[in-house]
């Protein structure tokens, strides 16, 4: 059985990069058993197959380029069952939320257009009206 889950682990990955928490789940969704998850998870984490560090990195990063928010961003990585401690990494690693949101407001051009996309992509309302006035002031 334990070979099972883990071919079901490997073929999971082959396909897209997965968190622990999301591979769990399949295995559990598939009928394993609790000791096969975690020895199926385990060898590919220790075969470097599995990096939930990375795979928030890179999501992260994929979200901020798409002008997501830092709290869209966390609400993302912990919807997919990554740790705050890797979350805050991820973010770390970011450039700052006002500059992803300047650089948006300014791509659409400022008014009340920007700030509704700034909105809608999870930005603080103080974000929002700093970002709208300093794009406005440039």
């Amino acid at each position: 059985m334990n070979e099972e889950a883990f071919a079901v682990v490997v073929d999971a990955l082959a396909r897209r990069d997965l968190t622990a928490a999301e591979l769990e789940d399949r295995l559990r969704r598939a009928g394993f058993a609790s000791a096969a998850c975690a020895d199926a998870i385990a060898r590919a984490a220790d075969a470097g197959y599995l990096d939930d560090a990375r795979v928030a990195t890179e999501r992260a990063l994929r979200l901020a380029e798409r002008h997501a928010s830092d709290a869209a961003i966390r609400a993302e990585l912990s919807r997919r069952g990554v740790t705050e401690e890797t979350i805050a990494t991820a973010l770390d690693g970011l450039v700052p939320e006002t500059e992803r949101g300047a650089r948006l407001a300014r791509k659409l051009g400022g008014g009340p257009r920007a700030a509704r996309a700034l909105l809608r992509k999870g930005y603080p309302q103080d974000v929002v009206e700093g970002t709208l006035e300093a794009v406005v002031a440039d």
